[in-house]
């Protein structure tokens, strides 16, 4: 066996592949690119949004064994909100309550205990209640390294902010619990990677002991590029992207389409707003007019990007990085953010991306796109240059396998 090559296991509450936000993206792209030098096992939950047979299939051509677990409790509904309820009578967070699966721990003991791994790779903090310090007879313990996509706390309690009394409510009692079972999982792991410099920070005002990393959010540059074939940018549409049923996406299109979008459209009458993502509430559709269209799902992203003549970030809640700007900034696109939704994107205002925190100005940052396509052009060619030379999956993933190597060593 190749001394080099790590045996890694993936333990994460959503499968990584086939990608259909955030997220997914993150944990595929960097698992992707480890295996090309490395030997990975991933055990999974899996919620009632995903075809569990495609999940399967798409991580089995890089994985050398797949486990995945459907979630009795992923599910939306009725049963979310009585799990919610619950949780509300518990000392445990409504999110690691959602993950508490026998099962997922009887495949995690399977596979510890028969198999050598260097690395348990933990995917967030809501499965830190597991058993994943274990090894066969005679063999030492992997090493714990936790990839914290966000501090989950932190947004929980951004959510005791906004929207309606009950949920504000809601998310008052619950983001204390997680807290406590973040920072416990933390300070328990060996290593801990986040997206951004302000997250690293973060966690060390709590966790000053913590071994960590900035493993930054990256794309597939050699997908999310432009191509010969592409629509030529129209001009007019201004795109906004994400998982819709997040609630800082479902709170950054709402303020975009209140408050920025009617003065975008005062000035620039022929301009359209697209707003691509699933899942969206009933309560964001609403907002659908003849210039506000709501698309759902898209299996594509480039086509929709490449006509772009703008692509907006106007998040006010969040944490990590947003993989919508890398991704809309491989593929040369000029784009508006607020300061929160860039957070952590080494991009230079005013030569790689527009920033404005306030409506008027994000409405006349957007504008001047618009208007002026030869800057819109200039704007995403840069940010294309920067996508490449600094968000890449490739560049993420021998910065992760350098942690991992660093933690192995401490460790022994």
């Amino acid at each position: 066996m190749n001394a080099d090559r790590l045996n890694i296991l993936y333990v994460s509450q959503m499968p990584a592949s086939p990608p259909r936000f955030g997220a997914q993206a993150r944990i595929n792209g960097l698992m992707t690119k480890l295996a090309q030098r490395h030997d990975l096992t991933a055990v999974m939950l899996v919620d009632d949004e995903f075809d569990i047979d495609e999940c399967r299939r798409a991580m089995q051509a890089y994985c050398r064994e797949v486990v995945l677990i459907r979630n009795p409790y992923g599910r939306d509904g009725l049963a979310k909100r009585l799990l919610q309820l619950r949780s509300l009578a518990s000392t445990r967070s409504f999110e690691r309550l959602r993950v508490i699966i026998p099962e997922m721990q009887q495949a995690i003991d399977r596979i510890l205990r028969t198999s050598r791994f260097d690395i348990v790779n933990l995917e967030f903090t809501f499965l830190g209640h597991c058993d994943l310090r274990q090894a066969p007879p005679g063999e030492r313990l992997p090493a714990l390294v936790v990839d914290s996509h966000n501090i989950d706390y932190d947004l929980a309690r951004q959510y005791s902010r906004v929207g309606s009394l009950a949920r504000r409510l809601y998310a008052e009692v619950n983001w204390r619990k997680l807290r406590r079972e973040e920072l416990g999982t933390y300070r328990d792991a060996d290593g801990v990677y986040l997206c951004s410099v302000a997250d690293q920070q973060r966690l060390l005002e709590e966790v000053p002991s913590a071994r960590t990393a900035v493993i930054p959010n990256a794309a597939d540059v050699d997908f999310y590029k432009p191509r010969p074939d592409d629509r030529q940018p129209d001009d007019r549409t201004v795109v906004f992207f994400g998982l819709m049923s997040y609630m800082p996406n479902i709170d950054g299109a709402t303020y975009f389409i209140q408050d920025i979008w009617p003065r975008i459209a005062e000035t620039s009458p022929q301009a359209r707003c697209k707003i691509i993502g699933g899942s969206p509430p009933a309560q964001l559709l609403t907002l659908a007019g003849p210039r506000i269209e709501f698309t759902g799902f898209v299996p594509d992203l480039r086509p929709h990007l490449a006509e772009a003549a703008a692509v907006v970030v106007p998040l006010r809640i969040g944490g990590g990085t947003r993989l919508k700007i890398v991704e809309a900034m491989a593929m040369s696109k000029a784009i508006v953010s607020t300061s929160l939704g860039a957070e952590g994107i080494e991009a230079i205002p005013g030569r790689d991306i527009l920033i404005a925190d306030e409506p008027s100005a994000f409405a006349d940052a957007v504008s001047r796109l618009l208007a002026e396509p030869g800057f819109a052009a200039q704007i995403g060619n840069s940010a294309r240059q920067l996508s490449e030379a600094r968000y890449a999956w490739g560049s993420a993933a021998r910065a992760l396998e350098d942690f991992f190597r660093q933690v192995l060593q401490a460790k022994a």
